[in-house]
């Protein structure tokens, strides 16, 4: 049995016999039948209400496995490093919230709730899963392709003018975002846009060879002559994005925005 497993069994046991749990749900690569020795573990525990103010998360998850490292991640997130390097992330809540489930639906598609179901004595766990179900939103959309293409350009032309002022690390860092809003454009040429959110999750097999090539172009190392030709590249990629999905898209840029940022890096 894979260790990750392992950890759920023992969070579902723990939940069980904890008379503090109310309901526990557990969502990523697992509940999507992706689970592989490199996934990691993540849960929403709903504690009752009049027991929350005191519950001890850093106790409860210790009573699970031993841990190595636990703190809170920029998004509030209790992360875990249990003693065996399996990551684990942790939402302990109020039982009172436990509707907040209900607001995952427009991030993406939740192809078996019933499997993200570890624990409830409330009798409203699977309902809110159940809520979940279905086809997920409508990724291939105008809004979407234009939120893609004017960040594009805004991300584009900003690591551009510091790499010309010669901040070559912040044009990097940068260029992860002019890769991001080309890559969900890449998406939606393709018509795979279940990972909207997280766009380079499985990208080796989700994307067509011609276009995991033209993704690869965008990469550079922290070099001036790399960076700028990934810059260029990006470019020669978001053209051939136009042109492909005008047909089908309504665009707010038009080509002549496009020939003003070729001229900008001739420059």
């Amino acid at each position: 049995m894979l260790p990750q497993k392992q950890i759920i069994q023992r969070v579902k046991q723990h939940c069980e016999q904890d008379q503090k749990v109310s309901s526990c749900m557990m969502y990523g690569s697992f509940t999507k039948g992706e689970g592989d020795p490199y996934s990691d573990v993540e849960f929403y525990i709903f504690i009752a209400d009049h027991q929350f103010d005191e519950f001890q998360s850093r106790q409860w998850v210790a009573e699970v496995a031993s841990y190595d490292l636990m703190f809170r991640n920029d998004y509030d997130t209790e992360v875990v490093i249990f003693s065996n390097l399996i990551r684990g992330e942790f939402h302990f809540l109020p039982e009172a919230k436990l509707e907040v489930i209900k607001t995952f639906k427009p991030t993406g598609v939740f192809p078996d709730p019933e499997a993200m179901f570890i624990y409830d004595r409330t009798g409203k766990l699977r309902l809110c899963l159940d809520y979940l179900g279905g086809g997920g939103p409508d990724r291939l959309t105008a809004e979407n392709v234009n939120y893609a293409f004017n960040n594009f350009v805004n991300a584009w032309l900003m690591g551009l003018n510091v790499m010309r002022r010669g901040e070559l690390a912040r044009s990097h860092e940068v260029l992860s975002q002019v890769q991001k809003f080309l890559l969900q454009l890449l998406r939606i040429r393709e018509r795979n846009v279940e990972r909207w959110l997280n766009s380079t999750k499985n990208l080796e097999k989700d994307l067509s060879a011609e276009a995991y090539r033209e993704y690869a172009l965008l990469t550079a190392r922290l070099n001036q002559a790399e960076l700028r030709d990934a810059y260029a590249q990006a470019l020669h990629v978001a053209e051939r994005l136009m042109a492909a999905l005008r047909p089908a898209y309504d665009f707010e840029l038009d080509e002549a925005m496009l020939l003003k940022l070729r001229a900008a890096l001739l420059l």
